[in-house]
């Protein structure tokens, strides 16, 4: 049996970011996957609660679907 997970949405893929910026204190630029990955998920997120799905790892929908387009991500 599976279990369930109380984790808020895309936690995981913040605690990666996190850790990778903690590391790379003075070069946040190696952590630029693990930022692509967070907001990928929380997009996802996002498409599939139709904009009302909630997560303290995630920033507000609109802020999510301007930095994938500012990096050339497909929001559709």
């Amino acid at each position: 049996m599976k279990k369930e997970s109380t984790d808020p949405p895309c936690q995981a893929q913040a605690c990666a970011l996190q850790s990778c910026l903690n590391k790379n204190t003075y070069s946040p630029e190696k952590c630029d996957e693990h930022l692509r990955k967070l907001y990928r998920c929380c997009w996802s997120m996002y498409k599939e609660t139709d904009g009302r799905g909630e997560s303290t790892a995630c920033p507000m929908p609109n802020v999510v679907r301007r930095w994938l387009k500012s990096h050339s991500e497909n929001t559709d």
